[in-house]
């Protein structure tokens, strides 16, 4: 191990927790933030083209799932091995590992975007795209799938750098996509009249400049560098990017399922739905009012999602700083810091979610109406995004479980979680609950779906918190 890494892993396995987590944070939350804005900006400037164009959108959500899904598990699978093998002190290892997830990353996303668009009609439509916001999502969904490849290794290069302890790297690239992603929306949206494409075009530009500065920073720093000799695939390393990378792309795979269920039964309402949502009678609804009210209703609940995506980027930052320490310290057998990181982390996580959740409820109306000017937009998205902070303290717990167990390869238990969330009770819920409440059913979904993990994630969480006492007690026994 040379100097630059030796003194990594004495930065990663010595220093205070409460200084060592901050500051591997600070970089992540930072990025994360940047992003959720430049996501929310997409939403603004496309929301000036009408609730047509947003549903839009918000239909081509799962598709932009999709990539990030298999980017974050090249990226979350490969990252997790590399920060173990460093702590480990087998750097030859991380090495390979390193080249392996990146490039592998890159022929995954070349397969997607083939594949999206010799399949981009029916693709749409099973979306849940309805007659009048489909051809705003293929025009998005077109030119998104083209920075696929890009997207992907940014999302691997970002995750490797960020498990080697390099978060302010990943910062750099990360943010000044996001920020370039800002200033292009309104000019290509707007000013160059390239609509829905031009909000997918200003994504893939960022992307790629992101992908560029990710590569610059991979060469020039004391980062692993990547190396075309140094891949060479093999069953085992795809067996750890496996274990690494399942439950990220099982969560956000998902999650892509999730919004894709989400459309379908916001766009399939009935006329007394429809009459709630706009505020007539339902005598007086038509289909093309059934259509509006459904292009409403998928507009309000995307961008519910965009503000909330606000609170958790913040808090999923704040646990990205706290999953290379854990690997790292994982691999150096010091299991009772990484209790010690969880304990802080969690306690952090729950009351920061406390403090969002009770602005939000206050704010709910005046948040919606940034991103979405529209009145029915602002009162179905206000009530939604409310519900959802009933639940919203206790995710804290839930996240940082999830990203504990993943990052020291407990697939079966990481994965377990991964799923709960969107998958396990939120695509049951979505589905039932409005059979019994109505639109209500579809706004508490995600409460719903929030309350059954967090009871989910705490016994697991317990056990595998006894479990690293004993894993300690035993190396002190054989010191």
């Amino acid at each position: 191990m040379d100097t630059a890494q030796q003194n990594k892993f004495n930065m990663m396995t010595k220093q205070p927790l409460k200084r060592l987590i901050p500051k591997l944070a600070i970089p992540t939350i930072i990025s994360m933030l940047v992003s959720s804005f430049y996501n929310m900006a997409d939403t603004f400037f496309v929301g000036g083209m009408g609730n047509s164009a947003s549903a839009g959108v918000g239909v081509a959500l799962p598709v932009m799932a999709v990539i990030q899904a298999l980017g974050f598990f090249c990226g979350f699978g490969s990252g997790n091995f590399i920060s173990r093998s460093l702590g480990n002190k087998d750097t030859e290892s991380a090495k390979k590992m390193a080249s392996v997830g990146f490039f592998s990353s890159l022929i995954l996303g070349t397969v997607i975007a083939i594949l999206g668009y010799i399949f981009l009609n029916p693709l749409v439509y099973s979306l849940g795209a309805t007659t009048t916001n489909a051809p705003y999502a293929k025009d998005y969904i077109k030119v998104l799938l083209v920075g696929a490849p890009f997207m992907m290794g940014s999302y691997v290069l970002n995750n490797q750098i960020r498990f080697q302890g390099n978060a302010a790297y990943s910062m750099i690239g990360i943010t000044t996509g996001a920020i370039i992603n800002i200033f292009l929306d309104p000019l290509l949206i707007t000013t160059f009249g390239m609509g829905t494409a031009g909000a997918a075009l200003a994504t893939v530009i960022s992307q790629i400049i992101s992908f560029t500065i990710l590569i610059f920073m991979n060469i020039k720093t004391d980062c692993l560098t990547i190396k075309l000799k140094n891949f060479v695939p093999s069953l085992s390393l795809y067996k750890e990017i496996c274990i690494g990378g399942a439950p990220s792309l099982l969560r956000q795979g998902l999650s892509s399922i999730a919004s894709l269920t989400l459309n379908r039964v916001a766009g399939e309402y009935g006329f007394a739905e429809a009459a709630y949502i706009l505020g007539v009678s339902e005598s007086a609804i038509t289909e093309e009012l059934a259509l509006k009210a459904a292009d409403i209703a998928i507009t309000a609940m995307s961008v519910v999602t965009k503000v909330m995506f606000f609170a958790s980027s913040a808090l999923i930052g704040f646990g990205q700083g706290f999953q290379p320490v854990c690997a790292f310290n994982y691999g150096a057998k010091l299991y009772d810091r990484v209790r010690e990181a969880f304990k802080f982390c969690g306690v952090v996580a729950t009351v920061f979610l406390l403090v969002m959740s009770l602005i939000y409820t206050a704010l709910a109306p005046q948040l919606i109406r940034i991103v979405r000017d529209d009145p029915k937009v602002i009162e179905l998205g206000a009530v939604a995004l409310r519900y959802q902070c009933i639940s919203l303290p206790f995710m804290g717990i839930v996240i940082m479980s999830n990203m504990m167990l993943q990052s020291m390869g407990k697939v079966v238990r990481a994965s377990v979680l991964a799923i709960a969330r969107q998958g396990m009770f939120f695509i049951p819920a979505i589905i039932i609950a409005p059979m019994i409440l109505g639109i209500n059913g579809v706004l508490l979904a995600q409460t719903i779906s929030d309350f059954c993990s967090f009871a989910l994630a705490l016994p697991i969480q317990i056990s595998i918190m006894v479990e690293l006492k004993r894993q300690t007690q035993k190396e002190l026994l054989t010191v």
